[in-house]
Formats: structure tokens, C-alpha cells, sequence
């Protein structure tokens, strides 16, 4: 006798073409925030700053949720190639520019222009652009991005002149980082996310990690990334 029952819908991969869509349909959004918030007067543009910086933070996290269902289901095509962190820095710089202008915070660079590493640019890119977009809503006036070699590993530091993390955020972090599954409240996401990024960088049997501090060369919060 025939089973008649319903097979069940993979429930995952609608949602995951549900999030492509909405992804694609914020990006314009965005495109006609950029283009239009310039035309606006000084006051107008402070008001829309935040609009601007709440739907780049609402596409960050779309995009971090459709990597993590593909790395999660083994079809992310990792790409380790070698990238010039000249061209790395000066590609995040020109993303987030727009948005730090409009919320008048000084952005300062500090990375080796000689130097080249093998990473996954666009998975890299977007843990670093999340943690300037999250910086830029605790820090007073100026963020630091870092970008060195130590020790030899990669080092992205992004530093803010804030209030530091709450202890709350810290423990999270350390949870994320020790892999500890912390996906829920407003934090968890992009921390999770940066630590699976982080372990999927491995070379010679030593792995990439994530971690959080208070301190730095601005005493506020500190987000690192080490590549191996």
C-alpha cells in the first residue's frame, strides 16, 4: 500500500529565496537613499542619516542569514584567493563612506599597503562593513580600521571612541567565538556570523578567530578578526 502522506516542504530554502528577494529590493532602497540624501538641506540629511544606516544594518543582516544557510548547507562557494589589503581597505572605505559622512563620524585608516593575503573577499568584506555599520551607532565621532599583519596571522581591527561593549555583548562574543550557538537578541547574528567566517579561514592547521574588547587605540569597543 502506497504512503499517501504529504512529503514535508523544506521550509529552509524558501526562506532562504524569500531573504534573496528582499535583499535585492532593500539594495535599491539604499541605492536611492545614497543618491537622493545629498540633494537634501543640512537638517534634512541629519534626520535621514539614521533612516540610511537602519536599512544598511536591516541588508547586513539579510545577507549574513543567506551566507549562513549556505555555508550551513555546503553550497557557499569559498573562495580563498589573494587580495591586495590596499585595494581590501580602500573598497570598505568607499562602501561605508556615504553613511559616516552623513553621520558626521571621521573614519581613520591604518593598514600596510604592500601587504597581500588569502582571504574570502566578499565574506571578509562583510563582517568588516558590519562592524563599522555597528560602530557607527556607539561611537561618538571617529572609528579606526586596522589592518596588519602579526604574528603571522591577519589582524582587522575596528575601534570605536565610544562607551566600550556592555558586559552583556562581551560574554556573547566570548560564547560565539568558543562556538557556542548564540543566535538570538540583537547582537547574535553578526557575531555569529563573524565567527563562522573567522573558522572557515584555516591554513596549517591553525584556524581564523573573532573576539571583542574594550580599549584600543580609542578606549572605546574593539572588534578583531585574525586570518591565518
Amino acid at each position: 500500500m502506497e504512503d499517501n502522506k504529504e512529503t514535508t516542504p523544506d521550509i529552509s530554502a524558501f526562506l532562504a529565496s524569500a531573504i534573496h528577494d528582499m535583499k535585492n529590493s532593500i539594495s535599491l532602497l539604499i541605492n536611492f537613499l545614497e543618491d537622493n540624501i545629498v540633494g537634501l538641506e543640512p537638517a534634512a540629511q541629519r534626520k535621514a542619516a539614521p533612516m540610511l544606516y537602519e536599512v544598511k544594518r536591516v541588508n547586513v543582516n539579510l545577507i549574513q542569514m543567506l551566507a549562513i544557510y549556505k555555508v550551513g548547507n555546503k553550497f557557499y562557494p569559498f573562495d580563498l584567493t589573494e587580495n591586495s589589503i590596499d585595494d581590501f581597505v580602500r573598497e570598505i572605505t568607499s562602501q561605508n563612506k556615504t553613511l559616516l559622512d552623513y553621520l558626521g563620524i571621521t573614519l581613520n585608516l591604518d593598514f600596510d599597503e604592500e601587504l597581500t593575503w588569502y582571504f574570502d573577499r566578499e565574506l571578509v568584506s562583510g563582517v568588516v562593513s558590519h562592524a563599522l555599520n555597528n560602530a557607527a551607532h556607539y561611537t561618538k565621532d571617529k572609528l579606526r580600521l586596522s589592518v596588519k599583519e602579526e604574528d603571522g596571522e591577519l589582524v582587522i581591527r575596528v575601534e570605536d571612541n565610544g562607551s566600550g561593549y556592555p558586559d552583556s555583548v562581551l560574554k556573547a562574543g566570548d560564547a560565539v567565538s568558543k562556538g557556542v550557538s548564540f543566535s538570538s537578541g540583537s547582537t547574535g547574528l553578526g557575531l555569529y556570523f563573524s565567527a563562522m567566517v573567522a573558522k572557515l579561514h584555516q591554513n596549517r592547521g591553525k584556524v581564523g578567530s573573532m573576539a571583542l574588547e574594550n580599549g584600543g587605540e580609542y578606549g572605546g569597543g574593539c572588534f578583531m578578526l585574525r586570518l591565518p
